[in-house]
């Protein structure tokens, strides 16, 4: 279901994602924003998305990042959640899912561990989920890794396509940004 989604996401989206790229060019110099990230049974992956803070901000959890390093355009990527979009070609080489459990850093070694002890690193990371569709972000690890657990415990096919449309309806608020 993922390669067959995520290879018509892109199909679809590609025009739209190249004006997005270019506008973003204009905004950062450079469009795409690359970081490692912990994948299924804790390998890493390169995770790519579209830039939403200026080059040379500080690679931390979004939650600890300063609203002062988010660019306007930034902004409207965040808000919208197409800043997500380029994972599509995460989900089609196989490192992630469109439903999971959001990918999180290395340095965040609560969440891992938190996560590590109710298994959730079993399954691939997701682009959403039952985590995003709530508003629960990474500032809260134990609840994350909680909410991420009693996702995987009951995940079925039904839940897969929920988690998709509520995230394309805007459910969720996104990771919160620390204020000045």
């Amino acid at each position: 279901m993922d390669i067959v989604l995520s290879f018509i996401g892109l199909v679809v989206t590609a025009p739209f994602l190249m004006a997005v790229w270019a506008v973003g060019l204009f905004d950062t110099g450079s469009p795409l924003f690359r970081q490692e990230r912990v994948g299924r049974h804790q390998k890493p992956f390169t995770l790519v998305k579209f830039r939403t803070m200026k080059p040379g901000t500080a690679s931390v959890a979004t939650h600890l990042a300063d609203t002062s390093a988010v660019t306007g355009f930034g902004r409207f990527l965040r808000k919208s959640k197409l800043d997500e979009l380029p994972q599509l070609w995460n989900v089609l080489k196989g490192d992630m899912s469109l439903v999971g459990p959001r990918p999180c850093l290395f340095s965040q070694h609560e969440l891992i561990d938190e996560r590590a002890r109710r298994g959730v690193f079993s399954v691939r990371p997701g682009i959403t989920g039952l985590a995003q569709v709530r508003g629960i972000d990474m500032s809260t690890p134990a609840l994350l890794a909680e909410t991420d657990s009693t996702m995987l415990a009951s995940f079925g096919l039904a839940d897969y396509f929920r988690y998709i449309l509520l995230t394309l309806a805007g459910r969720g608020a996104g990771d919160r940004i620390r204020s000045n």
